[in-house]
């Protein structure tokens, strides 16, 4: 029942499947088991959304559109279960949906309605996920809507845009970062071993771990009490070693924080190179768990600074400048609709151009913070070029005093191929999600 209420508040109210989904849980009181079946289910009703409605079109006289939202969801995420999971019985799944419809007091016609909807299906088989595939032209369904893989088809042609469907439709592994200050990666993947943790290294980066089938809470990965690892995908690794080569003694400044991934890889970097770093969070929230995760990968450290607030609270006409810069701005997060689903479903095409409104106002304050020769490193995980180059050029085009320099010489050399016209330009792969990065130096003083 509760995969299906978190479905229906998701596409009523467009808000992140993560706050909806912890909501919920709390609500029921799920334990660690439970709660990872539930995610598990909802996730993948997210990535297989139009292969499942176009299931239950073919079974029901009843438009989507006519359903009730909460009969809608139950039957995608029974669906979900006895087409895309081996462990759930058939039985179990239909009965978890006609129960859930009896525990919201539906009438008792859509009980019967419910069953009857499931047990067609799993009597038809692998003959309805066959039509199910396709659209009422035949056509392949993506699995994404219709205005996002228009537009990713005129950027990279109808066969990479394929590609960049089907690697979003697959449910991604974990990578983790090891903590080079505290353990090797050797010693690491063998404390993995011994927990019987499928493990294998990471494609791009010496310091990242893959975990593919791992389900479990993160928390009991061995190591993570004693801060041996980050949870971060390659791609953002790979985006912090743009900012070197690191200017010893140096101060960095992440613009975005967040929770705190990159501003933790920023500190190894600092400790190596007895650097400062300084980060800003508007969130609260956001702020203590940044806090609390640092603390945890480097107890009592004493190189980090954080401010609460945004990035504009940083005077730029102060005399003070950094070496470095790192902006990894809020985006319409189009290049991880994978590792969250939940984004291809809420972002609408009038989004794309609200974000870069205030992309393009942190990158001008931003780069008044820089020295002349530091380094600013724009960043987002979108693929949409509204967000990324016609930023970076339009900012180029105003500031004279800067000029974009190659990332693939800061890169290790079997990432290198992820450059496209100096930019750091991943697309989503089943090794990477994907990723923009542009590298800009500030040649003089304006």
């Amino acid at each position: 029942m509760t995969a299906a209420d978190i479905l229906v508040e998701l596409y009523r109210d467009r808000k992140p499947v993560k706050s909806i989904f912890d909501r919920q849980v709390a609500r029921y009181e799920f334990g660690t088991k439970d709660r990872n079946l539930a995610m598990q289910i909802v996730y993948g009703v997210l990535r297989n959304r139009e292969m499942i409605d176009r299931m239950i079109t073919l079974l029901s006289r009843t438009p989507l559109k006519k359903l009730d939202p909460f009969v809608h969801q139950s039957i995608a995420a029974a669906l979900f279960q006895v087409f895309f999971l081996d462990r759930i019985p058939d039985s179990a799944a239909v009965n978890e949906a006609v129960t859930g419809c009896k525990i919201k007091k539906l009438p008792k016609r859509l009980h019967g309605f419910v069953n009857g909807i499931l047990r067609e299906a799993i009597r038809q088989g692998e003959t309805l996920t066959a039509k199910g595939a396709k659209d009422s032209t035949g056509a392949l369904l993506t699995n994404h809507p219709r205005w996002l893989v228009d537009r990713w088809q005129k950027q990279f042609g109808r066969s990479q845009t394929l590609q960049i469907c089907q690697a979003n439709n697959l449910e991604p592994g974990l990578t983790l970062r090891i903590n080079s200050q505290k353990i090797s990666r050797e010693s690491f993947c063998r404390r993995l071993a011994e927990g019987d943790i499928e493990y294998e290294p990471g494609r791009y980066c010496d310091q990242a771990v893959r975990l593919k089938h791992f389900r479990g809470a993160v928390s009991a990965i061995p190591g993570y009490g004693e801060g041996c690892f980050q949870v971060q995908d390659e791609a953002a690794q790979l985006a912090t070693m743009l900012l070197g080569p690191f200017v010893k003694g140096g101060c960095y400044l992440d613009g975005c924080a967040g929770l705190g991934g990159k501003t933790s890889h920023l500190l190894e970097f600092a400790i190596e190179h007895d650097l400062k770093i300084h980060c800003v969070e508007p969130e609260e929230f956001r702020l203590k768990k940044l806090a609390e995760n640092i603390e945890r990968l480097f107890p009592g450290q004493q190189l980090l600074k954080t401010v609460r607030g945004s990035l504009y609270l940083l005077d730029s006409s102060a005399p003070f400048r950094y070496d470095g810069i790192l902006i990894d701005a809020p985006c319409s997060g189009t290049g991880v609709t994978g590792r969250h689903p939940d984004i291809r479903w809420n972002r609408r095409p009038e989004d794309i151009l609200s974000y870069q409104q205030e992309q393009q106002r942190l990158i001008d304050h931003g780069a008044a913070l820089l020295k002349p020769g530091g380094i600013l490193v724009y960043a987002t995980c979108s693929l949409e070029p509204e967000e990324n180059i016609e930023v970076v050029t339009r900012f180029l085009r105003d500031n004279s005093d800067f000029t974009l320099t190659d990332c693939a010489p800061l890169l290790p050399a079997r990432a290198r191929n992820l450059v496209k016209n100096g930019y750091f330009h991943p697309l989503p792969s089943p090794d990477i999600d994907g990723f923009f990065c542009a590298r800009i130096r500030r040649t003089k003083t304006a």
